[in-house]
């Protein structure tokens, strides 16, 4: 019998991506729609762990199985690692990202340190509520301009490291294989496998 796997997420695309990794393990992914939950969860950590463990909580007495949450963003060294925790809530949660995007452009304009990263943490919280939680982060930098229309958020903005294109021009393969939350999924699958490897001793 296949372990439920919770996604504590109301975000579509960030749904679909997580289920696209896990697909070749041994999981029931359902989402908070597929479940027909509708909650909306306050994000009042200072840290993307203390987030992302707040939404996993959040779902305890809402749903059965474990509870995956993630909470990450784009940190930009030239702006003080904004917007940081607040990424999702930068501008205004209502402000398109084609908007948002082209503000951050702007504020970058002529400046010559584009570093920056995307850091993801995803809390895995257990049916007896003992939880464990994994930080990841993708280093990489900021383009010039928009480029590209694959993900969402600041992909069109971020070029990986190693990479000349932003996440909105590479593939989802690429993206699926490299990203924060690609590596920070990688870690839960192999802490799900020892579980499980243990549970069979």
């Amino acid at each position: 019998m296949k372990q439920r796997l919770v996604v504590a997420t109301n975000n579509k695309h960030k749904a679909e991506e997580i289920k696209d990794m896990l697909l070749d393990f041994d999981f029931e992914v359902l989402s908070l729609a597929d479940l027909n939950i509708d909650i909306e969860v306050e994000e009042n950590g200072s840290t993307y762990a203390e987030n992302a463990l707040i939404k996993a909580m959040a779902l305890r007495d809402l749903t059965e199985g474990w509870i995956l949450a993630d909470d990450s963003g784009l940190e930009i060294d030239a702006l003080d690692r904004a917007p940081g925790i607040y990424s999702a809530r930068y501008l205004g949660e209502e402000t398109p990202y084609l908007i948002k995007n082209s503000m951050i452009l702007d504020k970058l304009e002529d400046v010559e340190d584009r570093s920056a990263r995307f850091v993801c943490s995803i809390a895995l919280v257990f049916d007896d509520g003992s939880y464990w939680i994994t930080v990841n982060k993708c280093e990489g930098s900021i383009s010039e301009s928009i480029q590209g229309i694959h993900g969402f958020g600041y992909d069109p903005i971020f070029i990986p490291q190693g990479h000349s294109s932003t996440f909105g021009v590479l593939s989802v393969e690429i993206k699926n294989s490299i990203s924060h939350r690609a590596k920070a999924l990688q870690a839960v699958v192999q802490y799900c496998k020892l579980l499980t490897e243990e549970s069979y001793v």
